[in-house]
């Protein structure tokens, strides 16, 4: 059974152009969400290192495709928001550029976590990232973040639709808070249960 170290994931590389990718090989988990969803915390706290993805408060600061590693050949993947960043058209053009390459033509990427502000759910930006994961045949967990602004009777409702809106496709749904630690340890389940089938469907040399 592979067990990551979360805590162990270091900073590997900042990337504006698929040219500045890593090499493609092992196993990476993508994460993405709309600017001012938390992207930055969530992976915090999943990692347990509240300075390894650097948090804002001016939102979309995440303005390249961030590597970082947890063992050799088993990374994450930062990716840029979108909405609330005050960048030029061209700029928003190149990104979307960008990850619609990363999304399509990247070999190692077995999967995607996005991030949404549960009061806020399944915005034009999540919409687009869905297509673009459902084209690739890639599979997707979301986060509702922030979990903690709802009572549990919403919170629950909020999961409950969402579940259903995709019942049928490879999304699965869980409630998250990534300022109390909720969901957390399910959240790493996932990331494991990932990693594992990925090294186990290719054969992959990766520590356990």
């Amino acid at each position: 059974m592979l067990k990551i170290r979360y805590d162990k994931a270091r900073f590997l590389l900042s990337a504006h152009t698929i040219a500045q990718f890593p090499e493609d090989d092992g196993i990476e988990v993508a994460f993405a969400g709309r600017s001012n969803v938390g992207k930055s915390s969530a992976i915090n706290a999943i990692t347990g290192n509240h300075r390894l993805a650097r948090t804002s408060k001016t939102p979309g600061r995440t303005r390249q495709l961030n590597f970082f590693e947890f063992e050799p050949h088993i990374r994450m993947v930062d990716l840029p928001g979108y909405g609330y960043a005050r960048v030029s058209a061209k700029m928003k053009q190149h990104w979307g550029n960008t990850l619609t390459g990363y999304f399509e033509g990247r070999r190692s990427l077995t999967g995607l976590m996005l991030i949404m502000d549960i009061r806020h759910p399944l915005t034009a930006f999540d919409e687009q990232v869905l297509d673009w994961c459902q084209a690739a045949g890639m599979r997707v967990h979301i986060l509702l973040n922030k979990a903690d602004k709802l009572s549990r009777v919403t919170g629950l409702t909020v999961l409950q639709t969402v579940r259903n809106q995709f019942a049928e496709k490879q999304v699965t749904v869980q409630l998250f808070s990534a300022m109390k630690q909720t969901g957390v340890d399910e959240a790493r389940q996932v990331l494991n249960d990932w990693f594992e089938q990925k090294k186990a469907n290719h054969g992959l040399t990766t520590g356990d």
